[in-house]
């Protein structure tokens, strides 16, 4: 689960607040669950600020929100800003989605992703085996494999999948 958070600092406080919100940002790498997050500065004074966390799950996140330590965090946020946090949640899904342009009211069935998932993996394990494999011949499979992995998912995760959702749209929307 991805909670992206909007919240401008009181005017002359933005150094504070930055300061406090890494902090928070840092407390919360300990939470059950924590996956990445980051803080992207406002681009102009005035702006708001924008957390990006990741968990591995709701429960993981709602874990978080109602702990001790963010409460206490929360409080000393309110020091340096009068206004009110917004949040928007998503799930892994919905990223996928909303960063290829394609906009989905409900999620697809698993198999109609798994078969989307598919047809990416399918050529781009076969392009890589294909020509890699020849090279790597000489080294133990499982360090061939790893090899392999380390290309193929940066490849799809990057380069293969976006494209295959804009342009399975349809088929997903079913």
């Amino acid at each position: 689960m991805t909670r992206i958070v909007h919240r401008r600092a009181n005017a002359g406080c933005e150094q504070q607040y930055e300061e406090l919100a890494r902090g928070m940002l840092e407390a919360s790498s300990r939470a059950k669950g924590y996956l990445f997050s980051t803080l992207i500065p406002p681009r102009i004074e005035g702006e708001e600020f924008h957390f990006v966390q990741v968990f591995a799950s709701q429960a993981d996140l709602d874990a978080w929100g109602r702990s001790n330590v963010a409460h206490e965090w929360h409080e000393r946020l309110k020091d340096v800003s009068d206004h009110p946090p917004e949040y928007r949640i998503f799930n892994t899904t919905d990223l996928w989605f909303s960063t290829s342009g394609l906009t989905m009211p409900k999620q697809p069935a698993r198999w109609r992703m798994a078969f989307v998932i598919w047809m990416g993996i399918f050529p781009t394990a076969s392009f890589y085996v294909y020509f890699l494999f020849p090279w790597l011949a000489d080294i133990p499979f499982l360090l061939k494999m790893f090899i392999a992995t380390v290309l193929i998912v940066p490849t799809m995760y990057f380069g293969v999948l976006p494209y295959l959702l804009r342009w399975m749209g349809w088929f997903l929307r079913r």
